[in-house]
């Protein structure tokens, strides 16, 4: 064996062990730790925390009376009292007609009473065609699979940009389990080719 090869071989046994020394240092002596330090709790009134009624995560999933299915999904939901209904945080919605046409909505919070959701906070609205809307508040019926606002509306259209003072994603009425996007009151379409 010549010496090239010896050579060779005790790098091959001492390069891993000096990089395994060089690590075992940094890991070791890189942090003295500090006995004043606390312990990391969470900074939270555990009275508070105990008095307050609040699901965490919580999801709802039901049919619509034309067959479309309605999910929503929140980070937080707390109940409410008769003139508030329910109230939630961070809240997704998905309807899915029959027809294939869903509409998923985001919101920041919304309450919920009877079978109407109000979703507000920032609420957009996105279709799988692409089409997609925001509005200031949006109410969403779980029992007719319908998505209103009165208040005007921003829309984002694979053709161009359209205003409108009302917006119904609704069933088409004629038993097929289609849903149609209705915009009303004073629409403006600004068109791009």
């Amino acid at each position: 064996m010549g010496t090239r090869s010896r050579i060779v071989a005790w790098l091959q046994v001492i390069l891993p062990l000096t990089a395994l020394a060089i690590l075992s240092v940094l890991f070791l002596l890189g942090r003295k730790p500090d006995p004043e330090a606390s312990i990391p709790y969470a900074d939270v009134d555990p009275r508070e925390l105990a008095e307050r009624q609040a699901v965490t995560s919580p999801t709802y999933a039901g049919v619509t009376r034309d067959g479309a299915q309605l999910s929503i999904a929140a980070a937080e939901a707390r109940p409410g009292d008769r003139s508030s209904g329910t109230q939630a945080q961070a809240v997704r919605l998905t309807l899915r007609a029959s027809d294939g046409r869903a509409a998923d909505v985001s919101a920041g919070a919304a309450s919920m009473r009877d079978q109407q959701v109000r979703l507000a906070e920032g609420v957009r609205m996105t279709t799988a065609d692409g089409w997609v809307l925001t509005a200031p508040e949006l109410l969403a019926s779980t029992t007719e699979g319908t998505l209103l606002s009165e208040e005007e509306v921003n829309v984002l259209a694979p053709f161009g940009r359209l205003t409108a003072g009302r917006m119904e994603f609704r069933p088409s009425g004629e038993g097929s389990g289609d849903h149609v996007l209705d915009l009303s009151g004073g629409v403006r379409l600004i068109y791009r080719p």
